[in-house]
């Protein structure tokens, strides 16, 4: 006798991007620190998204679209000028997180020694 066997696989799909992004900010803080004047960062981003399936193209998310709603929209900015927020690195990290698809954990580095992370 011959049957008709369906495999399925519950597996994840992982993507993740690497931006980088020069913008400038000053925190807004109720302590006395240098960082609440004018300065800038090369920031390193590092977004990770995951999806139990794909889309029409299928991708779990467009690297272009990260891209462009990312670094189109706040690349060589004022970040307390373009962000409704204080723009600390875990704020920019949660709000990166909330632009993208799929996305779970976004990496903000704003210098070698200081990173934050956003996961869900």
């Amino acid at each position: 006798m011959y049957g008709v066997f369906v495999y399925l696989c519950n597996g994840m799909f992982y993507v993740s991007k690497k931006l980088t992004v020069a913008a400038s900010h000053h925190l807004v803080v109720d302590y006395p620190t240098k960082c609440a004047r004018p300065h800038g960062h090369n920031y390193e981003i590092e977004v990770f998204c995951k999806s139990e399936e794909l889309d029409a193209n299928g991708m779990v998310v467009d690297f272009k679209l990260i891209k462009e709603r990312i670094v189109d929209r706040i690349d060589h900015r004022d970040l307390n000028e373009v962000l409704p927020f204080n723009p600390t690195a875990e704020n920019l990290a949660r709000w990166i997180c909330e632009q993208i698809p799929h996305c779970y954990k976004v990496i903000v580095r704003e210098t070698a020694d200081n990173t934050a992370t956003f996961e869900l």
